[in-house]
């Protein structure tokens, strides 16, 4: 799996998540919606990736991850979110929605509320995580 394939497997997630979305199947919908910041973040990760570098094995764990927080260091993009955090609060909201996400909640309920909320922090035209991941990715 390369750069391109993580940023296409993005989309299809969110394509997928807006399906569900409307379909009312809410639990699904909110999981893919992580899936679909969790493959933008490692995007990001494989960018960075420099050809015939030996990785370093705690970036190469960290990559292998599910935790959001972890990605965004692990991608070099910490210093980036806060800025964009403090310029936006709009954002600042989006992002606090977004990583609140786990690889966990598939064994979790969740509301249609709480489904649409993160759709919405993901996809917001002007300050959504996934139009700021692509900037990155």
């Amino acid at each position: 799996m390369n750069r391109s394939d993580l940023k296409l497997l993005s989309l299809i997630r969110l394509r997928e998540a807006r399906v569900l979305l409307k379909n009312k199947n809410y639990e699904g919908a909110y999981y893919l919606c992580g899936y679909v910041i969790e493959c933008g973040l490692k995007a990001c990760i494989a960018k960075k990736t420099k050809r015939y570098d030996f990785p370093d094995k705690k970036a190469v764990n960290d990559s292998y991850c599910h935790n959001l927080a972890t990605l965004v260091n692990t991608a070099g993009l910490s210093i980036e979110l806060d800025k964009e955090k403090k310029s936006y609060s709009i954002f600042e909201s989006n992002w606090s929605t977004v990583k609140d996400w786990s690889q966990v909640s598939r064994y979790e309920k969740h509301t249609e509320k709480e489904a649409q909320d993160l759709f919405y922090a993901i996809t917001d035209k002007r300050h959504g995580v996934l139009k700021w991941l692509k900037r990155h990715w």
